[in-house]
């Protein structure tokens, strides 16, 4: 009965935290001036927690598993939203293709260049200065 317990407060637990940086998002979204969405901020919130280690890993690990696990199911009400808007969607069909096309590549060149500017080329320990070509 103790187990069973104890697992139901780390699932109450990591919900909770979950939860209060999800509603303390909001909050900072409804105060600031730009229009990030609330979850977004509390997304940010919960990660800027976690990295830091303000907050241990092991009280969300639960809750987050078990979003994780579900999440084609939570995803299910979105699509069927969307095919209410088929005759716009299908008309709008070929602008669609194209900027997520356009957009996926902007990410991807973004993406490699920072990539390639922080985890450039580093000098190895105990290896010469000057570049051979092998």
């Amino acid at each position: 009965m103790r187990k069973l317990l104890l697992l139901v407060w780390h699932y109450i637990r990591a919900f909770l935290v979950i939860y209060a940086c999800l509603y303390a998002g909001t909050g900072l979204a409804a105060i600031l001036p730009v229009t990030i969405p609330g979850s977004i901020i509390g997304m940010l919130l919960l990660f800027l927690l976690l990295s830091l280690q303000i907050l241990p890993a092991q009280w969300v690990k639960p809750g987050c598993h078990l979003l994780i696990r579900y999440m084609a199911l939570l995803f299910v009400p979105v699509g069927v939203g969307v095919m209410k808007y088929y005759d716009l969607l299908s008309a709008q069909f070929g602008p669609l293709v194209v900027s997520c096309t356009v957009s996926t590549l902007v990410v991807l060149a973004a993406v490699s260049f920072l990539s390639h500017r922080v985890h450039g080329e580093r000098s190895i320990a105990g290896q010469s200065e000057v570049k051979r070509n092998d």
